[in-house]
């Protein structure tokens, strides 16, 4: 049975690749699975059809027959298990691309989602021009670490990996914020992985939503 994902009818970003399904997207070119894309509305997302996959009514979702996943870290996980090409055959080097799939969304996203709230809804509030330099400064710790262990490896651990992915996907959220681009080897690792076919597939579909242009899912 085909693969669904749901994904914004209207996203904010307009297609450019931040919105969460792109990673699912992206995973499933990876490995090759074609997809069906269900596209929902905000007023759908609160709604209980839309809440029976996802309890807090967000995207992306993933139906597979009688299997509905939510979180796009389970779902690019789920698809990584289940499919070759996104973590190595290896035991230990499995392990720790898995680890580097936590690390993304678990260490390194949280700063940088708080960071980007901050700044769309806290701009007005006497308080914010006193948090920035302090919510700056704990993304820059994180991507000096990160950049520290990457330094002039071409991924995180050896092979591309789920990890790449979601490291790649999570730092792309810093693009055009004058703060990705004081490292140059993690704006060339984010290069990379913007470079795979698979990723400029996922791209390409995700933006078709907001153009009309054709493409595959």
């Amino acid at each position: 049975m085909i693969i669904t994902i749901t994904a914004f009818e209207q996203s904010p970003d307009q297609g450019q690749g931040q919105a969460r399904d792109m990673r699912v997207r992206w995973a499933l070119e990876e490995v090759g699975q074609p997809y069906d894309v269900r596209l929902v509305s905000f007023q759908a997302m609160k709604e209980p059809a839309h809440l029976s996959r996802h309890p807090f009514g967000q995207i992306p979702t993933y139906e597979e027959g009688d299997l509905v996943l939510f979180e796009s870290g389970a779902i690019v996980f789920h698809i990584a298990q289940r499919h070759a090409g996104l973590l190595p055959d290896d035991a230990n080097a499995r392990a720790r691309a898995i680890a580097w799939m936590f690390a993304a969304l678990s260490t390194v996203e949280p700063p940088i989602v708080e960071l980007e709230a901050a700044t769309l809804i806290e701009r007005d509030k006497p308080w914010f021009a006193g948090r920035l330099p302090i919510l700056d400064e704990r993304v820059r710790k994180r991507l000096d670490e990160l950049s520290a262990r990457l330094g002039d490896a071409e991924w995180l651990d050896g092979a591309f990996s789920a990890g790449d992915l979601l490291m790649v996907t999570v730092l792309r959220r810093l693009e055009g914020e004058g703060i990705l681009e004081d490292y140059p080897s993690l704006c060339a690792y984010v290069d990379r992985g913007k470079a795979r076919p698979a990723y400029k597939r996922a791209f390409a579909a995700q933006l078709a939503v907001f153009t009309g242009a054709p493409h595959r899912g």
